[in-house]
């Protein structure tokens, strides 16, 4: 009788053991290592939008705002008088639910690339229907429904991340601004009814 007690024993154990290695080797890929100290990390230029009511139109803008982190970026990190997608990643787009009035010129209801050529005496300040593309991957000057010049404004203040900002003159009136590092632009529209 001892005998098979001692039998059973060393058979339990033997189970027990082959349980346990199968256990460990069983967990999945995914779980190894899934719980961490470590922060998430940071986004370096987050996806941010700004938006507005002049009158009855609604305007929306949807940009990536990097930051200048310690450097040069106009005339440095974005070579002056090439074509920049005026943020990160993806290119800005605009969006206007009415025809605006710019520069004299008509702006139809829809949405468009934003994009800019800096300059240090001027910038040219782009509408393009292509309005979904990575960076300036496929920008196409052809594909540009409207084009005009502005003139940059120089801050001795810094502004870190790379801000839009859509503001309300009137009912009938609006402004567009764009910041970063130490520039800034700035034009007018009309809403066109």
């Amino acid at each position: 009788m001892s005998r098979y007690i001692y039998l059973g024993i060393v058979v339990f154990g033997l189970l027990f053991a082959n349980c346990k290695e199968q256990k460990t080797k069983s967990l999945p890929e995914q779980s190894k290592g899934a719980i961490t100290t470590e922060p998430p990390k940071k986004v370096l230029s987050p996806l941010t939008s700004t938006m507005a009511m002049i009158g009855d139109a609604h305007i929306h803008m949807d940009y990536s705002s990097p930051g200048v982190r310690g450097r040069i970026i106009f005339g440095g990190l974005l070579a002056y008088d090439q074509v920049w997608q005026a943020g990160a990643h993806m290119a800005t787009w605009i969006e206007t639910n009415k025809d605006l009035l710019i520069d004299n010129k008509i702006l139809p209801a829809g949405k468009y690339g934003f994009f800019t050529i800096p300059s240090k005496e001027e910038w040219t300040i782009i509408f393009n229907s292509n309005w979904n593309q990575h960076g300036k991957d496929e920008y196409d000057e052809k594909e540009d429904v409207l084009r005009f010049k502005v003139k940059p404004l120089i801050s001795d203040e810094l502004t870190e991340h790379l801000e839009y900002q859509i503001n309300k003159v009137n009912d009938k009136e609006g402004a567009i601004s764009l910041s970063w590092e130490r520039v800034s632009v700035e034009f007018n529209f009309k809403v066109n009814n």
